[in-house]
């Protein structure tokens, strides 16, 4: 009965409230579910009654964090008509504006490298890349040599705009700071995809499920 009475104080939420910001403070290496415990005043045992180790603790955060992202980018393609060019643009800008208002979040889901991990958050890592990669192959699909690019392609892009944010988020510039940068960054990729020439708008593919 004592250990159902802590569990119930010490709720889900309230640990991962508390985890997130130990996560981003000290690093996933350095906490363990008994220094995680230990700083927020409880026996770890009150966090084994939610979390069974400490990348499951991990994971519940970012797979938090994977949502919103997913819910946004639909969000933003239930609003357009159709696939465009400029709809691609804004899901880049989107992108960059997640991980640069939520740059412990954007860390913990794409810039962590830890072996225990590796099980984890591939569902929905995927699902994010999934929706943005429908939107590329729609908007590239009559360029010459587009179904030899339908993979690497989104993946290019991707890693393109990783690679800005990335930068950004070590020198500390927020979104309103990069804000131009990354607009003329997007600009370029796709003038250098010439997508300009593929501006007309296509009906909405399946995607929202």
């Amino acid at each position: 009965m004592a250990r159902k009475a802590v569990a119930q104080e010490l709720s889900r939420e309230r640990i991962l409230s508390e985890a997130r910001e130990l996560f981003a403070t000290f690093g996933y290496r350095a906490l363990t579910m008994r220094s995680i415990a230990k700083a927020m005043g409880y026996s770890h045992g009150a966090l084994y009654y939610h979390f069974t180790e400490k990348a499951e603790l991990f994971y519940a955060l970012i797979k938090d964090d994977f949502a919103l992202l997913l819910q946004r980018q639909r969000e933003m393609v239930a609003r357009e008509h159709g696939i465009s060019v400029n709809l691609l643009q804004k899901l880049m800008m989107e992108f960059v504006w997640f991980g640069l208002t939520n740059p412990n979040h954007y860390e913990m889901m794409f810039m962590m490298n830890e072996p225990e991990l590796q099980q984890y958050s591939r569902t929905e890592q995927a699902q994010c890349l999934e929706l943005f990669a429908i939107v590329v192959r729609d908007v590239v699909a009559g360029q010459p040599g587009a179904e030899s690019r339908r993979y690497t392609l989104p993946w290019n892009l991707f890693m393109s705009l990783h690679g800005l944010i990335s930068y950004c988020i070590q020198f500390r510039l927020t979104y309103e700071e990069a804000r131009k940068l990354a607009d003329e960054h997007i600009r370029l990729i796709c003038a250098s995809l010439d997508m300009d020439a593929y501006e007309q708008q296509r009906p909405l593919v399946k995607m929202l499920g």
